[in-house]
């Protein structure tokens, strides 16, 4: 028997979680590690920015991105928060109604 063609988890939750434990890697290492291609990396990123997960800032050549509480897409998700969806010890993660005028990111 193969390796198997599928996971328990999605790309995007692969993708942002990415983002939150190592936040100084590129969309294209993200994407070697998750296994797609970087323009896929690139359409997550967008449709998680879209949906309120995160948060991007320019510094420089670089982006920055800041994880945020968003509305979870499946009902049986709504009772997990997102940092311990994500396996995050510290509150990375800020919730989204308390979205300050001058966000900090995670660097």
């Amino acid at each position: 028997m193969g390796e198997p063609t599928w996971g328990f988890l999605t790309n995007h939750f692969y993708v942002l979680r990415l983002i939150a434990a190592e936040s100084w890697l590129t969309l294209r290492l993200i994407a070697e590690r998750v296994g797609i291609t970087e323009r896929a990396v690139q359409r997550i990123v967008a449709e998680l920015e879209e949906a309120g997960f995160l948060m991007r800032r320019r510094d420089g050549r670089r982006n920055l991105y800041e994880l945020r509480e968003g509305k979870l897409r499946h009902q049986l998700d709504a009772g997990l928060p997102l940092r311990e969806l994500l396996g995050l010890d510290s509150p990375r993660v800020a919730p989204r109604e308390d979205i300050p005028a001058q966000p900090s990111f995670i660097d």
